[in-house]
């Protein structure tokens, strides 16, 4: 499975919410990946432009968008950033299959 990591904002209203009633999401959004068939590996809150980070494995980008959608839909996050991660090992193998085939592409303007 890949792995991605997500950045996000909570809404006015969410804040607003968490602060009249605190809770530990951790359970909650673990279950949200987990009815998508992927793995949460780490949940933080954090400081600064976004309010938090995932973590996590996904068997697809199908399976990204049905958390990312239902996330979205429920009101509570906004502002999502999702990239894609690999092993330093996965690089290696994509610098490898660059290096066989760097010869034989033409860029373009040259």
């Amino acid at each position: 499975m890949a792995i991605y990591i997500t950045q996000a904002r909570y809404t006015h209203q969410a804040i607003s919410g968490l602060v009249q009633n605190p809770e530990d999401r951790y359970e909650e959004v673990r279950g949200l990946f987990e009815r998508a068939g992927c793995k949460l590996l780490s949940y933080y809150i954090t400081l600064g432009e976004y309010d938090f980070i995932i973590t996590y494995e996904a068997p697809n980008p199908v399976a990204v968008m049905s958390v990312l959608a239902t996330a979205g839909a429920g009101g509570g996050v906004t502002d999502t950033k999702t990239i894609t991660a690999v092993t330093t090992a996965e690089a290696k193998e994509a610098f490898e299959m660059a290096k066989a085939s760097a010869g034989k592409f033409r860029s373009a303007g040259t």
